[in-house]
């Protein structure tokens, strides 16, 4: 069954194989919700199995359940009422660990199969996935669907496929021979190589994109070997007990132990996720979130191989433009899209104190500040329209944030909380802009997640490069961002984010936005700079999740076969 799986998406992975070079546009995964890709009573069906999860038991047989635990609410006003099994890290643990040996003599065809074809059977369950991100992360349905059904998939497959090509690198079986001279045999050795894993995997998801930065660690620890204890954020967990729900369904169908996938549940209350990441049977751990809890365990968990996703603070450079409205559009879609929740939404914006040039006319700073208000304003200004792109605040503490945020500068738009029809308990807010000054480090110094930004009044356009140069250095970023009609500013901003460890966009004025990114083109995150020690995807992601064992005999004398 395992190579059954292997053959029946081969292609599929041999057209990732070829993408991950070309980095061009590719996606097996269709990422429109139409009735003509995912069927005519697909959403309706996923809504429905969503629906029919609420307020019950979230049953999953796992060695070492004691007892329920959950307490998700969506942003759009409801408890979701759902319960999952607790468990044991004592009980759990071992029945992780005993599934080792057989996952390792899958085979890495056999895994990479499975792996294929459990992301074909979450493709399959988009709509019901989409249904659950959005009731627990506050994505809006569109990017619930997009983000946490087909553009996670791919980076699952992405992660799947670099794996596949570093453990392919070395063949099963080699013959070893060594020439001894004139009328002297060959020194001849039978070589093996055994792929093998480095053990217990360990992946800690984040409430804001639950899928799509749960599925590159999942995926890649999973292909090269390593059972995965998935432990979601205690606010988000349902997207991922459906993704090992059918996990396992895949893995028992295959004859594998369904526990090389399991669930590890818990509340804000009473959080598990020091405990396992010091357990010695954990030697990979993924993570999402904090700086604070991603440095701890970068600190702490010595004995695994940690791979961190942590905060930054990303900026755009604002020099110039010949499109100011297609640039002020572009930085309002961006600054409202799912309110900023994403690590990659810049929230610095520095621009001249005397202004920019836009096509003939000179624009003062309070122009440019006006231009991408007036933006935000008009893309938020009807609220049955905005929240389909704003979404809803999913932390409690982000709310705390903007309304601290009024005490940091000028109030350039004010944050507006929204009442829609569909959900009126939602938590819908507008994005707030502040004007403030280069001098004021201490307030746009550090990441202020959620829809809060920063119109920076620097000396200059090399002020302003040096700045992001230097705050990249020092807090981290996913994304840079630079407007200029001047081919020497742009090359001094591209060599200051190649210095500093930062993907860089210049000039977005359409359809593609600074805090978005494709698989099998773009990487994201760099692994370079203190925002994140990894990228997704690329061959140091996956090659350190495995070792090489050989072993060697003599083969027979080449007289003799």
């Amino acid at each position: 069954m395992t190579n059954e799986f292997f053959e029946r998406h081969r292609d599929m992975l041999m057209k990732a194989v070829e993408m991950t070079a070309s980095r061009g546009y590719w996606s097996p995964f269709k990422e429109v919700p139409s009735p003509k890709v995912y069927g005519e009573t697909a959403q309706k069906d996923g809504e429905a199995a969503f629906k029919a999860r609420l307020n019950k038991k979230f049953e999953i047989d796992q060695p070492g359940a004691e007892g329920f635990v959950g307490a998700e609410r969506s942003p759009y006003g409801f408890d979701l009422g759902i319960e999952y099994p607790k468990m044991n890290l004592d009980k759990l643990l071992p029945a992780v660990e005993a599934a080792i040996p057989g996952w390792r003599k899958a085979g890495v065809e056999g895994r990479v199969g499975i792996c294929l074809e459990i992301l074909s059977r979450l493709n399959k369950r988009s709509f019901e996935i989409a249904f659950s991100v959005m009731q627990t992360s506050g994505q809006a349905f569109m990017m619930a669907f997009q983000a946490g059904g087909p553009h996670a998939q791919d980076r699952g497959l992405e992660a799947v496929t670099y794996a596949y090509m570093e453990m392919s690198r070395t063949p099963e079986h080699a013959l070893w021979e060594k020439p001894q001279g004139r009328d002297k045999p060959s020194l001849r050795m039978d070589k093996t190589f055994h792929i093998i894993p480095r053990g217990v995997a360990l992946v800690i998801g984040c409430a804001t994109f639950p899928t799509w930065n749960t599925y590159p660690g999942l995926f890649a620890s999973l292909a090269t070997g390593n059972p995965v204890v998935v432990k979601p954020h205690p606010r988000a967990i349902l997207p991922a007990a459906i993704t090992v729900e059918i996990a396992r369904e895949v893995l028992k169908e295959a004859g594998q132990d369904p526990n090389i996938v399991t669930l590890l549940a818990d509340t804000l209350e009473a959080p598990v996720s020091k405990d396992v990441a010091l357990r010695p049977e954990v030697k990979v751990i993924d993570y999402t979130g904090s700086t604070q809890f991603g440095d701890w365990l970068e600190d702490n968990a010595r004995q695994a191989q940690v791979y961190t996703e942590k905060a930054g603070v990303n900026s755009v450079v604002i020099d110039s433009t010949d499109n100011i409205k297609g640039m002020s559009m572009n930085l309002a879609f961006t600054v409202s899209l799912y309110s900023g929740q994403m690590c990659t939404t810049p929230q610095n914006f520095f621009i001249p104190k005397d202004g920019i040039q836009a096509g003939d006319e000179h624009l003062s700073f309070d122009d440019v500040a006006a231009a991408i208000a007036k933006g935000v304003e008009k893309m938020t200004g009807d609220p049955e329209k905005a929240w389909h792109l704003l979404g809803g605040i999913q932390s409690p503490d982000t709310l705390k944030r903007i309304e601290d945020a009024k005490a940091l500068g000028d109030v350039v738009l004010d944050s507006k909380a929204l009442k829609i029809e569909a959900f009126p308990d939602a938590v819908i807010r507008t994005p707030m802009l502040i004007k403030t000054d280069s001098s004021k480090r201490d307030v746009w110094g550090e990441e202020r997640f959620g829809p809060i930004y920063f119109l920076i009044a620097t000396e200059n356009t090399d002020e302003s490069i040096r700045i992001v140069e230097d705050l990249v250095e020092e807090k981290g970023a996913i994304t840079s961002g630079i407007y200029s009609t001047d081919e020497a500013v742009l090359d001094k901003m591209e060599d200051a984010v190649i210095k500093a460890g930062v993907a860089l966009s210049c000039n977005l004025t359409g359809g593609v936005y600074v805090n978005q990114t494709a698989a099998f083109s773009d990487y994201h995150a760099t692994g370079a700079n203190p925002a994140a020690n990894a990228s997704l995807s690329d061959a140091a992601f996956v090659a350190n999740r495995f070792r090489v064992v050989q072993s060697r005999r003599h083969a027979l004398p080449e007289a003799a076969e």
